[in-house]
């Protein structure tokens, strides 16, 4: 994750404007809410509603098929970049995120414990309206559990809260499934009750260990219980 102020105000800030999400772009009903690929791309050939975002280099972005699905592929070569979706929800009423993701290559030096080799393959993010960001990340040497804080103290005073998913190679070029309960992940870091989501964000850096990352991320699902 790179808190450094010129990279991630932007993204930040976008992600805290609450906007209505196309039709096409967001599948749901009762139960849940999907975020897919398969939306009409821009010029850039990012699917809608995501919008990308380069903080340092160029941005390794596509979506692929894989048996019939579209999926996001992330290659990240000394860079840092992002994939943002407004998404207002209520976390109460939707308290699961259920995502599924493949890493194919780490940054071999990146551990979210060491400053100045803070890299990520995958990183999902989840912003509330209070500027209070979840950040679940695939981290290269960190232990599963591992947790860190991170603040962005101007202009906006946006604290993230850190929580390692998926840790070092043991599953890469493996899909993975991982579920969190954001409503409760928030209340256990921020100590408080969560007010309704803004935005996601997909986000891959290796600018700090000037390495190269790749992975791949299928549907992201906010649920009303875990599946």
């Amino acid at each position: 994750m790179d808190t450094n102020s010129k990279y991630i105000h932007p993204i930040i800030s976008a992600l805290l404007i609450v906007l209505v999400l196309s039709a096409y772009a967001l599948a749901s009903d009762s139960d849940s809410f999907k975020l897919g690929f398969g939306g009409t791309p821009d010029d850039k050939g990012i699917p809608g509603p995501w919008k990308l975002k380069v903080n340092k280099g160029n941005a390794g972005a596509a979506v692929v098929t894989e048996d019939g699905a579209s999926i996001l592929h992330i290659k990240c070569v000394d860079s840092s970049f992002s994939l943002e979706s407004e998404l207002p929800l209520s976390p109460a009423d939707y308290p699961y995120v259920i995502w599924t993701w493949k890493a194919v290559r780490l940054p071999k030096a990146g551990d979210v414990r060491k400053k100045g080799h803070d890299d990520q393959a995958l990183q999902l993010l989840v912003a509330f309206d209070n500027k209070k960001v979840l950040s679940y990340v695939w981290d290269s040497n960190a232990p599963e559990g591992t947790t860190a804080r991170e603040f962005v103290m101007w202009p906006f005073s946006i604290e993230i809260a850190v929580i390692v998913v998926q840790p070092g190679t043991a599953d890469t070029g493996k899909w993975v499934t991982d579920t969190r309960n954001i409503y409760e992940d928030y209340k256990k870091f921020f100590n408080e009750q969560p007010p309704r989501v803004t935005g996601v964000r997909i986000q891959s850096n290796t600018q700090h260990t000037k390495d190269i990352a790749e992975g791949y991320v299928r549907d992201i699902i906010f649920s009303s219980a875990p599946q």
